[in-house]
Order: C-alpha cells, then structure tokens, then sequence
C-alpha cells in the first residue's frame, strides 16, 4: 500500500458538520479513529469506511477517506466484493448493533466465518438511536422501549459471544470512554490479516443513557485481558477470574483462590472455546465485564484463497472473455 506522506489526525478530518447528538460517545470513538490513522502509514486513497444504517452509519462522512454509506445491515456483504477485488485497500465497517445484528446479523457472521480482509467495528449501545429509541437485538430482557412498551421478550444478544461462535479470527471489546485502550483495540485489529471485530460499549446519552455506567463510572468492573498474564482485577487486584470444571470462567476473590489458580489469558488458543467462556462472564448488565482481545488466530484468508482460485482457473482455462460470456445462448437486442 501507499505510504501517507506524514499525514495526521487533521488530515482525516473532513469539513462535514458532526451531526450526533451532543454528548454521544459516537465523537469519542471518531476522535480515537482519526487520530490512529496515521499510524497505519497508508494514503487516504487506499482506506475506505463502509457503513450501513444507523447513528454509527454517518461515520463514513466524517473520515477523509473513500467511504460508503450503503444499505442497511449490508456494509459487510459491500465490504467482502471491495477488499475481495481491491486487495491494496484497508478496508472498514463501521456498524451498530441493530443494523449489524438485526437485518443484518446474516451477512454479519458470513463476513466473520470467511475470514475476508476486513475490520468491523460495531457500536454496541443497546437500542436503536437514529429512529428514536426502539428496543435492539443487544437490548436487555425486560427493556422497556417505544417498540416494547411492556418489556422486551426478546434474550439479548452478546456481540461478542456471537462473533466467536462464528469463529472470527480477531474478537475485541473496548469502550467508548477508555480513549488509550481503545485506540489500542483498532491498532491490534488493523494489524490481524484477516476479519477483525471489535465491539465498542458506545452510550446514547439520550435514549438509553447510562446503560454501561457499571463499567464506565466504576473502573474497577473492567477486566482488561493480556495474553499470558493471570486474569485479575479491581482497584486492587483483588479479584479474578478461574477456569471451572464444565469449562465456563467465575469470579473469584484472589486472596480466598490463590493466584495460582487464576485463568492465564490465551489470546491465541486453538479452539475457540476459551475466547467463549471469557466472553460469556458479562451474562447480565453490571456484572465485571473483560475488555481486550479475546482471540488472534491464524487462519486462511478468503481474498487470498479467491486470488489462488482464479489464478488455477486462469492456468487451466485461460483467461476469460467477457464479452463473449454476455453474447452466448439466447439473447435478446432492445430497439
């Protein structure tokens, strides 16, 4: 790819007006974003932002790079066709967790399952904000909303949980508030070859604020995962996190267990199994809940292996003639 020529923060930031709404964490994650770019070292004509609908659909404005705003709850089907037939650009999807895991939570997990060269950030605020507060597929049971005005029926999903059941190659979580670890999270995902998903705690401050004021106001609910370090947390360190029996991951008082017996993060195992216990210690809202990587591994990437494709078919067959293609069997001329 093209080098950027020394470019910063400024030089990624358009002269489109900001429309979120006043306090929405959506600015701090575009800030977060605009001021790593230049680290990647790479032109603003070889990055594109692709998004769908929603709050978090506008960022593609905001970002002086190619971007598309494209149709709801399909930015990874667009995303997989551009990095499949552009492998010189960085390619991005910037999603919410409605459009992403509503309408479009197919296209989600077959963009994660392909390993395509992509990135996918998705918003996590737990409800719909750009039309008005109905209740979203990451809403918790119970949720009272426009759309569920006696209480929501519907078991939530966990974005994370999701991505590593769809054996995504990279799982993140950060949070909105937390500006040095979350830029850390885009630098771990733009490094992986391959599919990358982090998932953002974002608060919509208007219509469902303070849902993750459990980790945003009190620090000590993060649990902030680092491959081959013990998993602790808490002012003080005091708590952690075990490995039982059945394989699932519990809280435990560090002093009570020993820290011996705490769970050593594997970001890199295997399986996808352990990735999966750790995502599910954040069942209900205000629970201690893990930030970090959950998951890097290797695999086959999809634009790669489509390349190799086509070049054996090239080999075998020769190339293509379009044209040809088109005219063949019954066809039809419009006067």
């Amino acid at each position: 790819m093209e080098r950027n020529g020394g470019l910063t923060a400024k030089d990624f930031k358009t002269d489109q007006e900001v429309r979120w709404c006043p306090g929405c964490g959506d600015y701090a994650i575009l800030a977060g974003m605009q001021g790593f770019m230049p680290e990647l070292g790479i032109a603003r004509e070889k990055i594109v932002f692709i998004s769908g609908i929603g709050c978090a659909a506008r960022f593609p404005y905001y970002m002086q790079t190619y971007g598309m705003h494209s149709i709801h709850g399909r930015a990874p089907a667009i995303a997989t066709g551009l990095a499949t037939s552009r492998p010189d650009l960085s390619v991005w999807v910037v999603t919410g967790d409605g459009d992403a895991l509503s309408i479009g939570g197919n296209h989600l997990i077959h963009i994660l399952r392909r390993n395509v060269n992509v990135k996918v950030l998705l918003f996590n605020n737990k409800i719909y904000g750009l039309t008005k507060g109905q209740y979203s597929p990451t809403s918790e049971l119970g949720k009272v909303t426009k759309s569920t005005p006696m209480g929501s029926l519907d078991y939530p999903f966990n974005p994370v949980s999701l991505a590593i059941g769809a054996e995504a190659t990279f799982v993140a979580r950060a949070i909105d508030t937390d500006r040095k670890h979350l830029v850390e999270m885009l630098r771990r995902a733009a490094a992986h070859r391959g599919t990358a998903f982090v998932e953002i705690y974002q608060n919509c401050n208007i219509f469902n604020d303070g849902a993750f004021d459990f980790v945003r106001e009190d620090a000590a609910n993060r649990i902030y995962l680092k491959h081959g370090e013990p998993i602790r947390f808490g002012a003080d360190g005091e708590r952690g996190i075990i490995q039982t029996q059945d394989g699932s991951c519990v809280v435990v008082n560090v002093e009570e267990m020993g820290e011996g017996a705490l769970l050593v993060h594997d970001e890199h195992h295997a399986t996808s199994s352990l990735a999966f216990a750790l995502s599910r210690v954040a069942r209900e809202a205000g629970a201690p809940t893990p930030f970090g990587v959950f998951r890097d591994v290797e695999r086959p990437v999809y634009d790669d292996l489509m390349a190799e494709q086509l070049e054996a078919a090239v080999a075998q067959r020769g190339a293509g003639d379009l044209e040809a293609l088109i005219a063949a069997g019954d066809t039809w001329t419009i006067e």
